[in-house]
């Protein structure tokens, strides 16, 4: 299993917009193969950010499955507008002994 992690910075004033967004596109990343769960979560201190978490059978279930296909593209138009600066995106592993 490979855990995506990606801080969200949505630009302060849209935090309801993006979350209405990502209520949409939720549904799309949750039908892609590979896609094991998500969560979303808010910063209690600063409520601008969130962070997305998406485990994810393999790395290229993420970063060729789902990021080179055609439900990626409207999974960018839904969200990708909300952010600044863009995310940085990073991908965990489990530890081997």
């Amino acid at each position: 299993m490979i855990l995506e992690v990606a801080i969200l910075n949505v630009i302060p004033g849209k935090e309801d917009e993006f979350i209405k967004a990502f209520s949409v596109a939720k549904a799309i990343i949750s039908k892609m193969a590979g896609y094991i769960s998500h969560q979303l979560k808010r910063c209690i201190e600063n409520t601008s950010q969130f962070i997305l978490l998406v485990e994810w059978e393999k790395l290229t279930d993420h970063t060729v499955g789902f990021r080179e296909s055609k439900e990626y593209q409207e999974w960018k138009r839904l969200l990708h507008h909300f952010y600044e600066p863009f995310p940085t995106v990073e991908h965990y592993g489990p530890l081997t002994p």
